[in-house]
């Protein structure tokens, strides 16, 4: 053990006036989502090593939060950042909501609570840029299995089982969940006991989704892995701290400035900083330390830490869209309201599967098509992108803390992606009108006959997101690059970033479970790099 931690005696943090903790620590992480909260966790497993966990939200002990059904009432809350994409001409300038987690928790406090970890071919892609088997699929696959808590059919090789994350399959699924599998199966896609077995290793497939509920409650990253820790004394948990700046000397990171009840205040760091704020925030925090492309902070007046142009590059989000069928009778909502998913290659040559669509058990019209006659009762299909071809970019609107990034999405920029658009409406059309609905569904509602124009216009105002945002501050080893394999940031000493920013693409589904692999990864690195 490195004798930094060995010599520290573990103590109660020492408090100032008005309940703030001691100003130094050995490791500082910066934002309590998916990935931050594995980081902090894991070091705390270790007694002699002091973490703090800074979160810009508030506590997770919300109705909201822990009610599974509830989890669209955190959307536009004071438990959402509340972000908005940049005017689009692609999307009929329309600015798409893009809704990030703000609380203990992060997004897995706000989301739609599915497990999703991912292709195996995103996996092998990942090890591919860092140059690191670490990230390759067999030792992916070897993080679930420590991690999961799995609670469904059991599958040794690839499911894990009293790990800290209790996953289980979607309980007493509605009829429509099942009839979107058995109609999936009509068009030859097949139907598989779960979604992160073996379907994620081929072509892909249709089953019930993975969630994680727990005794009838959400229970997220957060309640995972920090919550059960919450009163060790070589943790400390501050929420309502939103981090400002980065603090370094020289090339050294050495801790971070925060806003704290209005006050400004600076903890220092021993040994490193993780920043897990995600990839707005991420980039954001990076810029205005100093640290992205030059001639960005230049324009800001900010002074220059680290020329790095791929900070804020490479932005890649889910983009999807809403296929509305009417129900005969109202049905139940289960879980969330998502309980079935499919992922399919179009082509069967793909390495990874480029549908991802999710099933609602309620209609989710955007907003600018919400006037098109929506039913009262009925379900949605998603008909998503699983790997879109447009990139956007975070920028900065000015050097403070207070001034809010600007997310240029770009969303259907690429001309591939609007092609694959109206594909995968087109093949969601299909899928509802097969027999495996008759007699709990009427028929579709939106988009209903329209010629090509009128559904490319429909598109264009349908396209949402599946607040997937990642790759604003890429893993690999080009110029764009901003980590390495083992997630340190290039040209500087003492940071590391840990959240979906690193990803290299967006990986195949939902991003919170490739997060914890991200938090897990980033700690077998800080680990092996300090010796504890």
């Amino acid at each position: 053990m490195n004798p930094d931690f060995r010599d520290r005696s573990p103590s109660t943090p020492s408090t100032h006036s008005g309940g703030i903790p001691d100003a130094h620590f050995d490791f500082i992480v910066c934002g309590a989502g998916a990935s931050g909260s594995v980081v902090a966790g894991r070091l705390a497993e270790n007694p002699d090593v002091q973490v703090l966990l800074i979160e810009a939200g508030g506590d997770d002990d919300h109705p909201h939060i822990q009610q599974p059904s509830d989890w669209h009432l955190n959307l536009g809350s004071e438990r959402d950042w509340n972000f908005s994409g940049a005017a689009n001409p692609h999307v009929n300038d329309r600015q798409i909501p893009l809704n990030m987690g703000r609380a203990l928790g992060g997004g897995s406090s706000v989301n739609v609570m599915l497990w999703a970890r991912g292709h195996k071919n995103d996996w092998e892609d990942f090890a591919m840029e860092a140059g690191d088997p670490a990230w390759n699929y067999a030792s992916v696959l070897e993080i679930y299995r420590r991690v999961e808590d799995y609670r469904g059919t059991p599958d040794s090789a690839r499911r894990g089982i009293g790990g800290p994350v209790h996953v289980a399959p979607a309980r007493d699924a509605q009829p429509i969940a099942g009839a979107m599998i058995s109609a999936a199966e009509k068009l030859g896609i097949p139907r598989f006991d779960n979604p992160n077995g073996a379907m994620m290793e081929g072509r892909g497939g249709a089953a019930l989704n993975d969630l994680i509920v727990k005794d009838g409650r959400r229970n997220s990253i957060y309640r995972a892995y920090v919550h059960p820790r919450r009163h060790q004394p070589n943790l400390t948990v501050l929420t309502d701290t939103l981090v400002s700046r980065l603090v370094f000397q020289g090339k050294q990171c050495i801790g971070v400035e925060v806003l704290r009840n209005g006050e400004s205040m600076r903890f220092c760091a021993h040994s490193e900083v993780v920043l897990s704020l995600g990839a707005v925030n991420t980039p954001k925090v990076l810029m205005q330390s100093g640290v992205g492309p030059e001639d960005e902070l230049r324009r800001h007046g900010i002074p220059l830490v680290q020329h790095l142009p791929g900070v804020g590059a490479n932005h890649q989000d889910h983009v999807s869209f809403a296929v509305i069928f009417e129900y005969a009778s109202p049905q139940a909502v289960g879980y969330g309201g998502s309980e079935a998913t499919l992922y399919w290659s179009s082509q069967s040559a793909l390495r990874l599967p480029d549908m991802f669509h999710c099933q609602v058990e309620f209609p989710v019209p955007s907003a600018e098509n919400a006037t098109l006659g929506v039913p009262a009762h009925g379900w949605t299909m998603f008909a998503g992108l699983a790997h879109p071809q447009s990139r956007g970019r975070i920028t900065l609107s000015g050097p403070k803390v207070t001034d809010a990034p600007i997310i240029q999405a770009n969303t259907l920029s690429h001309p591939e992606d609007l092609r694959s658009a109206i594909e995968n409406i087109r093949f969601v059309q299909e899928l509802g009108a097969q027999a495996s609905f008759k007699g709990l569904v009427k028929g579709e509602s939106l988009p209903g006959k329209l010629d090509a124009r009128g559904l490319e216009n429909y598109a264009r105002n349908a396209a949402v997101t599946y607040w997937h945002q990642s790759c604003t501050a890429k893993m690999g080893r080009d110029s764009m690059s901003v980590v390495d394999g083992g997630l340190k940031v290039y040209g500087l000493e003492g940071l590391r970033i840990a959240d979906a920013s690193i990803m290299p693409h967006v990986t195949s589904g939902n991003t919170m479970a490739p997060c914890v692999v991200i938090g897990e990864r980033a700690v077998e690195s800080i680990r092996a790099s300090h010796g504890i």
